[in-house]
């Protein structure tokens, strides 16, 4: 089991930026892949950005590939979200979530995480 804690969304104006956390406790760290997803009101949680157990690999959804960073720290038991050049349509809720298995293929399906955060508010203003 692990518990997934997302802090650091807030208001901003287009073309801020904001760095999300997600601090986790419980089981290890290290072996969880971790991602990020968002839903807007009214669509489906759609994948942003994953990263593997030792940070040697990322991915990105191509809404955000150059603006987004992701990042994981496991001596912090923590998984960020660096956002850049934010835009109106980036609002959503972004949720951190944890994968047991790394294999890349899963990663950007929701459906394959078994742990997920209660999710932080990002609201871009135009």
């Amino acid at each position: 089991q692990v518990q997934l804690v997302e802090s650091g969304g807030g208001l901003v104006q287009a073309g801020d930026s904001l760095r999300l956390s997600c601090a986790a406790s419980g089981r290890t760290f290290s072996v969880y892949a971790m991602g990020w997803f968002r839903q807007a009101p009214g669509k489906e949680r759609e994948f942003v950005a994953a990263i593997n157990r030792n940070s040697g690999n990322t991915y990105y959804a191509d809404a955000v590939k150059g603006r987004f960073t992701i990042s994981r720290e496991n001596a912090k038991n923590t998984v960020y979200l660096q956002m850049n050049s934010l835009k109106p349509e980036d609002t959503a809720v972004y949720y951190c979530a944890a994968d047991t298995d790394p294999a890349p293929w899963r990663l950007a399906n929701k459906n394959n995480y078994d742990y997920w955060g209660q999710g932080t508010q990002v609201t871009v203003s135009s």
